[in-house]
């Protein structure tokens, strides 16, 4: 009976133990979780790397969307077609938030326009839209330290919206007469805009009178500019304007005066005059600074005068006007005036007057004596 369960038990081992071998034991925690030392890795390239290629543009619509209809959100293209007299709001990510739009909605202030900042983002509603609302709406995240505070490049949003209007193909201006300058230098700009962008426009001129043509390299068409002359010359000269079709009559723009100007860059060229460089006591002292430059450049000034530490009062008046050269050629004379009101003695000495545009800064003097 003993041989016999030895038996027994030599055969239930023989078929059970392999199985046992072959299954897992139970893993004890963090088991399993040491990687191999001095193994190579081929590092893999996060998937995020494969959207820093795609354009700057597509990214930066991601934090400017439209609020629709039922509460939902729609991210804007590039451009965007509304009939005038719908309302839109626009929001922007973000919990500090700048907003360009069409400049005129502040010069007149109008109420239709709403901007509020929230705590995740910056609300835009304009109410009752009209064809003069078209033009760029953008938005862009401010990064601050302190009082200073720099535009985040990297977090911007844009889009182009035409409020389009049947009885309005041009977008709406305050004035009736502008005037263009050409500048051989830089592209000019004939601004007549369009509220539909599906529209055929024409640039015209008025004497002698014909169609200017549009060849796509020199003069081109961008409905969300106008007419860009890319290389102006004095033959562009003249009185022009912008006739407009799309499924009914044309319309006609306002007129523009393109000038030419040829007037070399840089800091003005800045003279100085004196009415009488010996004056007497009691007299009267002009002291006049003139400035030649393009037209459309401002020029600002600032004196340096005998007495003018001691409080001596003195009159100054700033003006400019637009004179012709011949052949079509314009330039701006801007002119500063100082007048010494009664000569003393503490009027004796240097006049120097200080002319200031966008590229620098020019310094010239005069000396005034007592007779």
């Amino acid at each position: 009976k003993r041989l016999y369960n030895f038996f027994l038990i030599s055969n239930i081992a023989f078929f059970i133990l392999p199985v046992i071998a072959k299954s897992k034991r139970p893993k004890e925690p963090g088991e399993n979780k040491i990687r191999p030392v001095n193994k190579k890795v081929k590092p893999k390239t996060p998937k995020m790397k494969e959207r820093e290629s795609v354009d700057s543009s597509l990214k930066s619509q991601s934090i400017l969307t439209q609020v629709m209809d039922k509460g939902n959100f729609q991210k804007l293209a590039a451009t965007l077609s509304l009939a005038a007299g719908q309302s839109i709001e626009l929001r922007c990510k973000g919990s500090n938030v700048t907003w360009n739009y069409p400049s005129y909605l502040d010069t007149f202030k109008d109420s239709r326009l709403s901007i509020k900042q929230l705590d995740r983002y910056s609300q835009l509603i304009l109410a009752n839209s009209t064809a003069a609302d078209t033009g760029e709406y953008s938005c862009w995240l401010q990064l601050c330290s302190g009082n200073k505070c720099r535009k985040d490049e990297t977090r911007t949003g844009s889009t182009y919206i035409f409020f389009t209007d049947k009885e309005e193909l041009f977008v709406p201006t305050p004035s009736y007469f502008e005037i263009v300058y050409l500048n051989p230098d830089k592209p000019a700009v004939i601004p007549c805009r369009v509220t539909t962008p599906s529209a055929k426009v024409t640039l015209h001129r008025e004497f002698p009178a014909e169609e200017i043509e549009t060849d796509g390299t020199d003069i081109i068409y961008d409905a969300k500019k106008g007419f860009v002359f890319q290389h102006p010359t004095s033959d562009h000269k003249g009185i022009v304007y912008c006739k407009a079709e799309s499924q009914g009559a044309p319309q006609i723009s306002i007129k523009y005066h393109l000038l030419y100007v040829e007037v070399p860059k840089g800091p003005p060229s800045a003279t100085i005059a004196v009415s009488s460089s010996r004056a007497g006591l009691s007299d009267r002292v002009h002291v006049i600074c003139t400035v030649l430059g393009e037209p459309d450049v401002d020029v600002n000034f600032s004196w340096q005068y005998p007495g003018q530490e001691s409080g001596r009062p003195v009159i100054t008046q700033n003006f400019w006007r637009l004179i012709n050269r011949g052949i079509g050629h314009t330039t701006r004379i801007s002119k500063s005036v100082l007048l010494v009101e009664d000569f003393e003695d503490i009027d004796v000495g240097n006049y120097v007057c200080i002319a200031q545009n966008l590229q620098g800064e020019t310094t010239v003097a005069t000396k005034v004596e007592l007779k």
